[in-house]
């Protein structure tokens, strides 16, 4: 297994189903309690751990899925709002190192509830049409809204995983 991808790496879906969405949209609906469940009690010692050498810690881990799908929701609400936008991207490496990421832990994991309230809220209540709609990428790739709602479903738990990993070195 390459610790870097313990879930494997994402798979962008050309066919998506029903099914598949409401699987995607359930896991982003219990993350932030399978998050806040695995980490919330954890110590100082602990949040330093990392998955592997040169990566981030747990904390830079939580922080980072905040930031992620803070961006991965605006995305998804400029698609809805607007023709085919191009959304921003952002240097996630340089995040990490901004004073912010210091922050205790529960900052993040209630920014995170809240959001994913708010998000999936708004998923299940797309049509089948706003599934449809996309954002494109600066390099010109283009992701329909039901595709990422699988990235951002991959995305949690992905980071779910390289946590666990942390703790149980």
């Amino acid at each position: 297994m390459d610790n870097r991808y313990p879930i494997g790496q994402f798979h962008c879906p050309n066919e998506v189903q029903e099914k598949d969405i409401q699987m995607w949209i359930k896991e982003m609906t219990t993350l932030p309690s399978r998050l806040t469940a695995l980490t919330v009690s954890l110590d100082e010692l602990k949040l330093t751990k990392t998955y592997r050498e040169n990566s981030w810690n747990v904390r830079q881990l939580i922080h980072h899925i905040i930031d992620s799908h803070l961006n991965g929701y605006m995305r998804m609400k400029l698609a809805l709002t607007e023709e085919n936008p191009v959304v921003k991207t952002y240097e996630e490496s340089e995040w990490a190192k901004l004073i912010d990421y210091e922050l205790p832990i529960k900052v993040s994991l209630q920014l995170l509830e809240s959001l994913h309230e708010r998000w999936t809220y708004l998923l299940k209540n797309l049509t089948a049409t706003q599934l449809q709609r996309t954002y494109q990428y600066p390099d010109g790739s283009k992701m329909r809204i039901e595709q990422s709602i699988a990235l951002y479903a991959w995305h949690g738990n992905h980071h779910l995983a390289h946590i666990q990993q942390a703790l149980n070195k």
